[in-house]
């Protein structure tokens, strides 16, 4: 029975879109699918990994036969259309349970898994909260923050980014315990206070999706679950229950003695010295010391070996010795665009506060450690 006859990208490009989540060996073989539907209009593609749900769809080709409803391994197919010529034309044709996929004188025989054992979440009707904006703003609130997440920390609630809504800002947290990223958005209007801990892995697989573009995105909060959509595509994920930590807390507000300094010329002083840091090492500790004008980058090995960096800096405050994970400032310098950032130091005991000048909108706060 004929399925479809179309184009190779107008399969693939959908199909991309959705695979993100997917893994390759699941302990129940109907996640590694995508569910695809075809009715009068649309053909649509969604999967699962029980946590997040993203569904795309894409106008009806014109040489599509019937409505039908499938599930077939979704990397597979993915795969397999990436083998194929751009300009290829397919056949995808269904016998009993396996779907057949041929492209001139390539032919592929996929199994089906039965359409009943796919977990859809829940689509619930009535939100929340309701909030829209331009994707390009939601990609930068999630682009400056999302690497400051923690990963697989046994706190699970610093597993996961905090989105919040609260009159018209759209505030996004991300924080690991030792640094923390902060980022808002003006919104058009103003909405009732709503915040969610959005999971990492749905955080960067949404900013994976989204594009700089005016299009607008509607975020819809629910008791248990947010849903995004845009350009076609709906991702659903459940959310994380628990209290994240109050990051006004954690901003510091007494850090006056400060420096600026070229964002560029600071990662690549950076990335030098760090060639001599423990790389095994979890916590990579580099030494800062600010005099008059002048800022020392000093980095050291368990081997005793030592590289030193000196650049100029406006400084004309007392004298500091602080000592930082290279890491997050590695981080932080590759995810801004700005030409400059703003150093900002209360004691040598006392959290950095890394602004961007002109951009107050933006926060990255690291704690001192002790090497």
């Amino acid at each position: 029975m004929l399925l479809i006859k179309t184009n190779r990208d107008a399969l693939l490009r959908p199909l991309q879109t959705v695979t993100g989540i997917v893994e390759r060996r699941q302990t129940l073989p109907i996640l590694s699918n995508v569910l695809i539907q075809q009715n009068e209009e649309k053909i649509s593609f969604l999967t699962t990994d029980l946590e997040i749900q993203i569904k795309t769809t894409a106008e009806k080709d014109s040489t599509a036969q019937q409505s039908f409803s499938l599930t077939v391994a979704a990397k597979k197919l993915q795969d397999i259309l990436r083998a194929l010529a751009s300009d290829a034309e397919i056949l995808l044709t269904r016998q009993d349970d396996h779907l057949h996929v041929k492209s001139g004188k390539s032919a592929f025989n996929l199994q089906i898994l039965p359409v009943e054992d796919f977990p859809e979440i829940v689509e619930e009707s009535k939100s929340d909260v309701f909030v829209t904006l331009k994707q390009s703003e939601l990609k930068k609130l999630l682009h400056h923050v999302q690497f400051a997440v923690a990963q697989q920390d046994i706190r699970y609630y610093l597993n996961g980014l905090l989105l919040l809504v609260e009159e018209k800002h759209l505030v996004s947290v991300g924080t690991d315990g030792h640094r923390l990223a902060y980022m808002t958005a003006d919104l058009a209007k103003a909405y009732p206070k709503q915040e969610v801990i959005l999971p990492r892995k749905a955080v960067f697989e949404l900013s994976k999706l989204l594009n700089d573009s005016e299009d607008p995105i509607n975020i819809e909060y629910f008791q248990n679950k947010v849903r995004f959509s845009f350009s076609n595509i709906i991702l659903t994920s459940k959310i994380i229950d628990g209290k994240f930590p109050d990051y006004n807390r954690v901003i510091p507000t007494k850090n006056t003695k400060l420096f600026e300094i070229e964002r560029l010329t600071f990662l690549q002083a950076l990335q030098r010295v760090s060639i001599l840091s423990n790389q095994s090492e979890k916590f990579r500790g580099v030494r800062l010391i600010i005099n008059k004008d002048n800022l020392c980058i000093v980095c050291k090995n368990s081997e005793q070996e030592e590289a030193r960096e000196e650049l100029e800096v406006k400084y004309d405050n007392e004298s500091i010795d602080i000592s930082l994970n290279i890491t997050y400032l590695l981080d932080l310098l590759n995810h801004v665009d700005s030409e400059t950032v703003q150093c900002a130091f209360e004691n040598a005991n006392s959290s950095v506060l890394i602004t961007i000048p002109g951009r107050a909108e933006f926060k990255y706060i690291v704690m001192p450690m002790r090497i």
